[in-house]
């Protein structure tokens, strides 16, 4: 018998591990949190063009009482322009709502607090005492209000309007429109912010106002702010617009809010009208139309990133500065105008003036603002600001 030798076996190859699946994608391509983002610098920059705005409105349109005639006849030449200034305070509310949301996004209802109270008091603070004794101690008469030392100890809380009381600086009635909507969004931060939960606040604000129009509800008009809501819902669909990507949802807020933000900029420039006379008060609806889109347009290219090439550092500090500079040049300009107005030019009058606005509010943002808001952060247990907040 013969021996057969056995067939070689054919060595088997290793079976090769599975591959990894592959990493799924975040939805809508999230962003990471605001702290982990660089500043947004071109935020800086709309907030400075914001209060530049609001600053030219009041002095080359609105100051009648500080010019002894209406400024836009003193300033005929710009006249179209300055007076759409007025819709500057439109714009922080648009950013407000984009910033806000990206600040309470993570937060705590004790983070969030913390960090607004710190943001919005200091510089506040340092104003109202600054205005008490202008006006107590000295013979500035412009912008000046019948207040008692009472009420200007109730201005010191923000909530003066709440009591019926007269704001002690003519630009603090937008800080209570802020007020409110932070104590709205608290509503969501309580609940945990997440894209359904923020677009669902959205919707119900939204609704809300339409229901405050047709019910002309005093109360609840003071609550969901008709007339400002549309900028800060709209703003809130930027910022996720820029955290998640587009998408049909958020642009229909964003649509949403500008066809409502056009028909209450015209409600309020046409108040304007009415009281002077469109002579006087130059702003045509066409104008109001074209200043709310390309406020529009330029927070769109804010949340598309198209605005990302904007990386100059010093605006940072331009940004940081515009909060003083807006609660401290109208009053600037009831000291110098009134006394150097028949001596100065009044373009050149009004360059300086402006220069002295912005020096002040620098000086106040380093040695009142910013020292004051570490402070308040470390007793409030606040942590460091957002990015771009």
């Amino acid at each position: 018998m013969t021996a057969t030798t056995p067939a070689r076996r054919r060595r088997r190859r290793p079976t090769p591990p599975p591959a990894p699946p592959r990493p799924v994608p975040a939805p809508a391509q999230e962003r990471p949190a605001a702290g982990g983002q660089p500043r947004l610098i071109e935020l800086d920059l709309l907030r400075f063009v914001a209060a530049f705005a609001v600053m030219a409105f009041h002095y080359m349109a609105a100051s009648k009482s500080i010019w002894g005639d209406f400024p836009t006849e003193i300033f005929a030449e710009v006249n179209r322009v300055t007076t759409l200034g007025i819709l500057g305070v439109e714009l922080f509310f648009l950013i407000s709502g984009f910033v806000i949301l990206m600040s309470a996004w993570g937060r705590s209802i004790g983070q969030f607090a913390a960090s607004r109270i710190a943001r919005l008091y200091p510089a506040y603070w340092f104003t109202v005492i600054a205005l008490y004794v202008l006006y107590t101690y000295t013979d500035v008469q412009g912008f000046k209000f019948n207040l008692t030392f009472g009420d200007y100890l109730l201005n010191l809380t923000m909530f003066q309007e709440a009591f019926g009381v007269l704001h002690a600086g003519g630009v603090f009635w937008s800080l209570w429109v802020e007020l409110k909507f932070y104590f709205l969004i608290a509503i969501v931060v309580l609940a945990g912010i997440t894209l359904r939960r923020a677009m669902a606040f959205m919707w119900a604000w939204l609704v809300l106002v339409v229901v405050a129009e047709y019910l002309e509800n005093d109360l609840l008009t003071e609550i969901v702010m008709p007339r400002q809501a549309p900028y800060f819902v709209a703003g809130m669909a930027f910022y996720l617009i820029y955290r998640f990507g587009p998408s049909v949802t958020r642009w229909g807020f964003v649509l949403v809010g500008y066809a409502f933000s056009v028909y209450a900029a015209l409600e309020r420039v046409q108040g304007r009208v009415d009281l002077v006379g469109i002579k006087r008060f130059p702003a045509p609806p066409t104008g109001v139309v074209i200043a709310i889109t390309v406020i529009f347009l330029l927070m769109a290219a804010v949340a598309l990133g198209w605005l990302r090439w904007i990386r100059w550092a010093p605006l940072t500090t331009v940004g940081a500065l515009t909060y003083p500079l807006y609660l401290l040049h109208q009053n600037v300009s009831a000291v110098l105008i009134p006394g150097l107005r028949e001596t100065f030019n009044p373009w050149l009058l009004t360059a300086l003036t402006m220069g002295a606005s912005i020096l002040l509010a620098y000086l106040v943002f380093k040695l009142v603002d910013r020292p004051g808001q570490r402070l308040l952060r470390r007793i409030l247990g606040g942590r460091r600001p957002a990015r771009g907040e």
